[in-house]
């Protein structure tokens, strides 16, 4: 069957998915141990074997057996074999199928990141889990990363944009809404409870390229995209936002096609409750859309749970393949399933739905498809087919061998870490830091310049006000020196006996200048004092000359 894959023999007819309505979507529900693996590992075999890549969520471990052909030694072998001749596939044989191993946290496959920002505000607010204020705040702080040019790469950029807003809270409620320095601490909280549980290594570069899923292998059979989701699982928040987010990226980046001929990829979503439980309002309207508009991306979705009242009515009602395994009804609420699981059948008067599901054997399903016309087909109970490839997990020798021999490389095992968000943030507060602590060291200059010229003009005063008392006090010293001088000479001239001494000393100088006199007379003259025959001009003279020199010596 080139145009439809073959699921089994149900109602003696064979039951097969119509490769051109496999875009509208499907689900396979069942309880534990009915045999929903085999039955989701035989529907990706037939898609690869028709040319469709897959991307299939390895949950147990055990789906990694695609990568590898299935063995006669097998313990399950005998049962196949019968099965295969009884479902009338004479041409059933082992084979393997095209395999890419991933694994979020890099260890059982090439690493998967996407960054912040493709993750988005809506997806990011889901996988920590925060309420309506602390959304929008988380949303305003997105808008202010694309408005500021900053690129938000991993949870270390998110972080530091938080605390960025933190910051400028006052700003941003002026301009946004209320952002509030509790709500960014609470979203910050979240986000080291996400690191907590890996999602640190969820969010970085290189980002995966969706066109390294989509491909077909050198025979044109598409490749089988295994992510290794068992670790995963104990984050079941990550695990549910990562694959809608790969959904959501699908939907972005792909083309509309309408309904093709076959679908450009198909999308299986193993334990998919987890992709609905506690989801708020908005998360539920964003899968409804995905699920409804990605049919025309030729993308087909098919959810793989154990019980059918996990699907939300809204995204159950797009589902239009359906493959029913055995539901126990021990339990009110399995009883509600039945009842629900029955009605979402055609009907068809040969099968009591209600009764056949909890009838069922391992291996067997009610089977509901859609036919060429688009219409479902009336539902029958159907063996369901073999599986061609291994049945359980690859050792991890074969795992690490088809990890290192696939057409991905190395592209995406070693992290890139470029400039971002939290580079320019830090840079711009370094920046900050450096101009203030420049503009403070000016500051302080200038006030310390200041100080100085202030001290200075202090000191330069102070020392004229030194000089100044200092002549002052010289001045006034000289005014009492000279006065002192002249009461000392007033003392001297008012004294008796100073008089007495200095009328001795004048008469004592006097008769001394007349001997001077007169001794001078005698020798300029040749005459005598007592001489009375000398001539009478000479004598005139003498006694001039005494007489002056007598004055002199008097005064």
């Amino acid at each position: 069957m080139t145009d439809a894959i073959f699921i089994g023999l149900g109602g003696g007819k064979p039951q097969a998915i119509e490769l051109r309505r496999a875009n509208r979507h499907g689900l396979i529900a069942g309880a534990t141990g009915t045999g929903k693996t085999v039955t989701l590992q035989g529907i990706v075999e037939g898609f690869s074997a028709a040319g469709v890549p897959c991307f299939v969520a390895d949950v147990k471990g055990d789906l990694s057996g695609l990568a590898m052909a299935g063995s006669p030694t097998g313990k399950m072998h005998a049962t196949f074999a019968a099965r295969a001749q009884e479902v009338g596939e004479a041409d059933w044989a082992y084979r393997d199928n095209p395999v890419q191993f991933w694994d979020l946290f890099g260890e059982q496959g090439h690493p998967v990141r996407a960054t912040v920002s493709e993750m988005g505000p809506l997806l990011l607010a889901r996988l920590m889990a925060l309420n309506e204020v602390q959304e929008g705040v988380l949303t305003i702080a997105f808008h202010l990363a694309d408005k500021e040019g900053l690129l938000l790469l991993d949870l270390d950029d998110l972080q530091a944009l938080l605390a960025h807003c933190a910051e400028r809270a006052e700003e941003l409620t002026t301009t946004y809404g209320n952002v509030s320095k509790q709500s960014v601490g609470a979203i910050q909280r979240a986000l080291l409870q996400l690191r907590s549980q890996g999602g640190e290594h969820f969010f970085g570069e290189p980002a995966l390229e969706l066109t390294d899923m989509i491909r077909l292998d050198d025979s044109g059979r598409g490749v089988v995209n295994i992510l290794a989701a068992d670790k995963l699982m104990a984050s079941p928040k990550l695990y549910a936002t990562f694959l809608l987010w790969l959904l959501s990226e699908l939907f972005e980046q792909l083309p509309e096609v309408g309904d093709p001929d076959k679908p450009v990829m198909a999308f299986f979503f193993d334990e998919a409750h987890l992709l609905f439980d506690e989801a708020p309002d908005a998360l539920l309207d964003k899968i409804e859309q995905v699920v409804r508009l990605i049919r025309s991306k030729g993308v087909g979705i098919y959810f793989i749970t154990q019980n059918p009242l996990d699907i939300p009515d809204k995204v159950a009602g797009q589902l239009g393949n359906r493959v029913q395994h055995a539901l126990r009804a021990f339990t009110p609420r399995d009883q509600a399933a039945v009842r629900a699981a029955a009605e979402t059948f055609r009907a068809n008067p040969g099968v009591d739905v209600a009764t056949a599901i909890t009838e069922l054997k391992v291996g067997e399903a009610l089977v509901s498809l859609l036919q060429p016309d688009g219409s479902p087909s009336p539902v029958e109970r159907t063996l369901i087919k073999p599986p061609q490839s291994r049945v359980g997990p690859v050792t991890p020798d074969e795992r690490k061998v088809l990890v290192q021999t696939d057409a991905i490389g190395d592209k995406y095992d070693h992290a890139i870490d470029r400039e971002s968000a939290e580079e320019i943030l830090a840079a711009k507060t370094n920046e900050a830091a450096a101009a203030a602590a420049a503009a403070k060291a000016a500051d302080q200059a200038e006030k310390d310049a200041a100080l100085k010229a202030k001290d200075d003009a202090r000191a330069a005063k102070d020392a004229e006000r030194a000089r100044l008392a200092a002549q002052r006090d010289a001045d006034r010293q000289a005014r009492l020196d000279a006065q002192a001088q002249r009461q000392a000479e007033r003392e001297v001239a008012n004294n008796p006996w100073t008089k007495m001494a200095s009328s001795a000393a004048r008469s004592a100088s006097s008769s001394i200048g007349r001997q001077v006199a007169n001794e001078i007379g005698k020798q300029v003259f040749g005459t005598s004092s007592r001489g009375r025959g000398g001539s009478s001009g000479g004598g005139l003279i003498g006694q001039i000359a005494r007489g002056v020199l007598g004055n002199l010596f008097r005064g």
